[in-house]
């Protein structure tokens, strides 16, 4: 593996130097960035190996990446307490890292078939609206959750209803409240994308997952037609990853079909890391998936 990593690197880097560009080459009005998801370092964080104050020197020191994607469960029982905010915004700060957004899960479902119940979710999620915009994020990264309950369309109606209601506390803190493809009807590209359309506000958006398009046991979504779906409405991307072949390539996604979709939509944003395998350490995972872009972009693609 570091044999094969170091001669990796080494082709990577004559590529850049062919190109005029270091092998770290930083993105330009012309690319994209890149940014490193916290759940990349899930086991580490949840063995007690790495702590959420640790991910914005992990994230510079270890990899090399200017922008961070938190989640929310592993500071959720500090996300109030003023001083740990501060100490990691000084740590980020200090360490030249972007928090780009903050990833929510657990916070009720936005598309409730109880409209009590979806109005409390809009409020749970407030507390994370607001340590975005302490933090600099752009974003906060949400659930189209519906629990199964009526038709797909009447689904659509709900999860934008708590969508654009969410959106409006956030359109407050001028933020970005954007919703990931993440199982059930969320993973199918046209609803989601119907979705958007119904919520009708610009602060509201998609974050496309390379790898979520399980819609239920059994049942999947086209990944490139779903991502080419919400591409439109994207305003942030997960490029996911669990598996690589001997040539550095993502085994069960074509990521340079995949970043063609990306970046034909005129997207030019932070794309985000996101190992998920268990062949290698995390540490080698979210490297690998790294030079990978970093080699479609100095590429050009």
């Amino acid at each position: 593996m570091n044999r094969r990593r170091f001669l990796h690197g080494s082709a990577l880097a004559a590529a850049g130097l062919a190109a005029g560009c270091s092998y770290f080459s930083k993105a330009d009005d012309r690319s994209f960035k890149i940014s490193l998801a916290e759940w990349s370092y899930h086991k580490a964080l949840f063995g007690k190996k790495m702590t959420h104050m640790d991910f914005p020197v992990v994230a510079r020191r270890t990899h090399d990446i200017d922008g961070i994607e938190l989640v929310n469960q592993f500071f959720k029982d500090q996300v109030r307490d003023q001083g740990y905010m501060r100490e990691f915004l000084t740590r980020s700060q200090g360490e030249g890292v972007r928090n780009v957004l903050i990833m929510c899960d657990g916070e009720g479902a936005l598309g409730d078939p109880d409209p009590a119940k979806r109005r409390q979710a809009v409020e749970n999620h407030r507390k994370w609206a607001d340590a975005a915009k302490f933090l600099g994020c752009h974003s906060i990264r949400v659930n189209a959750e519906t629990h199964d309950v009526g038709t797909p369309e009447e689904q659509q109606k709900r999860a934008a209803d708590g969508l654009a209601a969410l959106s409006d506390v956030c359109a407050d803190l001028k933020l970005n409240c954007i919703v990931e493809n993440h199982g059930h009807l969320s993973s199918n590209g046209k609803w989601l994308a119907g979705v958007m359309r119904l919520v009708g506000k610009k602060n509201c958006g998609t974050l496309p997952d390379f790898g979520n398009f399980n819609i239920r046991p059994g049942e999947t979504y086209d990944r490139y037609l779903g991502v080419q779906e919400m591409m439109p409405y994207a305003k942030a991307v997960s490029a996911k990853s669990y598996d690589f072949d001997t040539n550095g390539l993502c085994v069960e996604t074509d990521y340079r079909k995949m970043m063609k979709i990306v970046l034909d939509a005129g997207y030019r944003g932070w794309v985000g890391i996101e190992y998920e395998g268990e062949r290698y350490p995390e540490k080698d995972g979210i490297d690998a998936t790294r030079d990978l872009l970093i080699r479609l972009r100095i590429e050009g693609i």
